[in-house]
């Protein structure tokens, strides 16, 4: 009895063992949710008071400088001599080093001129050959001034004053051609100043297109534009003046008038 006992328990027992799950068997929930990672992102705040960047003007160069302080006597000579106050610019820079050359530090001379009969005083100086004579002025304004009288009183240049006034390119080539200089890239060197300072606006500040109208300068006298068909005794009349008092003002030596020139007038 016991026995038989026994033995219907064991069956029970295998039984119930074989209908269990597996040994080394490991499910998951259809619906088990995936873990995620939660990135936050936050906006950086402005901090308070924080310093602004200065933003510092850069410095005018020496050629900028140089402009600057000779752009008013290059249109001077210009309405005198009707050489392009670009040309007489750039040939200041170029010759003198934007005025830092021996040269114009030693002797105003600001274009190189050389003595060439000159009965002034002189100065020597390593050029094309050593010790050359070149002209020495007291100031740079005479330099300038003997730089228009250079140009126009010598034949080599008159077909530059053929010329349109604004052809800056025109007279840049022909200074080389006439002989001013050796260097074969001088005009290039001319043309490259011209436009890098667009000193071009400067010829047509005097031929116009920034029209200087006739202003008193003071009580007694005139600041009076040449225009087309003016004579020194038109002016006169006009003015209820005298021809020799008009000459006498402005140094004139002669009666002839350029278009764009400047004069005094007594009033």
């Amino acid at each position: 009895m016991n026995l038989k006992h026994n033995y219907i328990v064991l069956i029970f027992a295998v039984l119930a063992l074989g209908c269990g799950p597996k040994k080394g068997i490991v499910t998951k929930e259809k619906n088990q949710k995936k873990e995620t990672e939660t990135v936050v992102v936050t906006k950086e705040e402005p901090v308070e008071n924080e310093p602004k960047k200065e933003v510092v003007a850069k410095p005018p160069s020496s050629t900028e400088k140089y402009i600057a302080l000779y752009a008013d006597i290059a249109k001077q000579e210009m309405r005198h001599s009707k050489i392009p106050a670009s040309i007489t610019l750039a040939q200041g820079i170029l010759e003198s080093g934007s005025g830092k050359g021996r040269l114009a530090v030693k002797a105003n001379n600001h274009f190189g001129i050389k003595c060439h009969g000159w009965k002034g005083a002189k100065i020597y100086h390593d050029d094309d050959r050593s010790q050359e004579c070149f002209r020495k002025y007291e100031k740079a304004e005479s330099s300038y001034k003997d730089h228009s009288e250079f140009l126009t009183g010598r034949r080599r240049y008159a077909d530059l004053f053929k010329l349109r006034p604004n052809d800056y390119k025109g007279w840049a080539r022909g200074l080389k051609k006439a002989g001013y200089a050796t260097d074969r890239k001088y005009p290039q060197k001319l043309i490259s100043l011209i436009e890098r300072y667009e000193l071009y606006k400067y010829d047509e500040q005097v031929l116009g297109n920034d029209k200087i109208v006739k202003v008193p300068v003071n009580s007694g006298v005139i600041r009076y534009i040449i225009e087309k068909g003016d004579t020194l005794y038109s002016l006169a009349k006009r003015y209820k003046t005298t021809v020799e008092a008009i000459k006498e003002l402005n140094n004139l030596n002669s009666n002839d008038l350029a278009l764009g020139q400047e004069i005094m007038i007594p009033n």
